[in-house]
């Protein structure tokens, strides 16, 4: 689910927003009470601020998951042995539990291995 196909747009709200807010300088030039389609803008503009902030998480991970696949794909040959220089680039960290291996890589990727 981190493809960009998976990403949320914002045309939507900037398209409600700017409808809101024409509506509240009406309302503001005609002195009526305008709190409802105040707090109706800022929940939107808050909605807007959170999909961006996801999106770009996103794609910060689809990144990391792209640099880490092209040095996988320039490495020669077929890992045999342990490469400590290896793991140290792609993994995070590892935790250990009592039936299982938590794997965090520094992509963002978490895997767990029943041990």
């Amino acid at each position: 689910m981190l493809g960009a196909e998976f990403d949320m747009a914002t045309d939507d709200i900037d398209v409600k927003l700017g409808t809101l807010q024409d509506e509240i300088m009406q309302l503001a030039s005609s002195k009526s009470d305008y709190d409802n389609l105040a707090a109706e803008i800022h929940r939107l503009r808050s909605i807007k601020q959170d999909t961006q902030e996801l999106n770009a998480k996103r794609q910060t991970k689809r990144q990391r998951i792209l640099e880490m696949t092209e040095f996988l794909d320039m490495q020669s040959g077929v890992i045999t042995e342990y490469d400590d220089k290896l793991t140290r680039q792609l993994v995070g960290k590892i935790t250990v539990f009592e039936n299982k291996l938590q794997i965090d890589f520094k992509s963002g990727v978490d895997i767990e291995v029943e041990i």
